[in-house]
């Protein structure tokens, strides 16, 4: 298989809706074929992002108190349940066709996974997938959730959102992706010190070109076709 050019996307922070909004226009454009598969990396804003009724059910904390804490509460179109998004945490949206990787949503999630589990073990930390729960685990704890959509005839959007220096107090207000008997990690916590976050975003980009078998280029938003 020929390794393609894909590109990258590098966004400090930004609101969970703006960021949908963007991934909305990028899959269209995909769909159109008038830009490469683009991988974003990004930070949020506090938010808990639910996709029906049942699910924002395991937001447990009082409304007063997630406006106290700045925790904003968004409905998305991804699959599985509750989850937190924050700074600290690094978010990654990949907006890929997936009439070119094999129209195999399995497979697809499973690199995904890859590319998170490869990117911890540079860290030390062994990492693995579990059978019955999406997402990367350390032992019983989640360390990273996966929840993605596919749109517009097989255009990828939503990925991950891995936990490097979270507030980990904000997951004592839900009951993460609805699962009431494990737990929560983040790399801080199981390294015991603050992780870089530029460095951790080089690395997932790094695997991801591995995983994916692509060339990723850096870009900035000025050079998608409507700015």
């Amino acid at each position: 298989m020929n390794t393609q050019e894909s590109w990258y996307l590098n966004i400090d922070r930004i609101g969970y809706e703006d960021a949908f909004v963007l991934q909305q226009k990028l899959v269209d454009a995909r769909s159109r074929n008038e830009i490469k598969d683009t991988f974003i990396l990004l930070e949020h804003r506090p938010v808990f992002t639910a996709n029906r009724e049942e699910t924002f059910k395991n937001i447990i904390a009082p409304r007063e108190v997630l406006s106290k804490e700045g925790i904003e509460v968004c409905k998305t179109d991804r699959g599985g349940d509750v989850t937190y998004h924050g700074p600290g945490q690094v978010v990654g949206y990949n907006i890929m066709d997936l009439k070119e990787q094999g129209r195999d949503l399995h497979t697809y999630i499973r690199k995904m996974e890859q590319v998170i589990i490869d990117t911890l073990d540079e860290y030390g930390i062994k990492a693995c997938r579990d059978t019955k729960h999406p997402g990367v685990w350390v032992g019983t704890e989640k360390i990273c959730a996966v929840g993605i959509a596919v749109k517009s005839g097989w255009i990828t959007m939503h990925g991950f959102g891995l936990n490097v220096n979270p507030n980990m107090d904000h997951y004592n207000m839900i009951i993460a992706c609805g699962i009431v008997d494990k737990g929560i990690t983040s790399m801080s916590t199981l390294l015991g010190k603050t992780v870089n976050i530029a460095e951790v975003k080089t690395k997932l980009v790094a695997h991801y070109g591995k995983i994916y078998n692509c060339m990723p280029k850096k870009i900035v938003l000025e050079d998608l076709p409507w700015s």
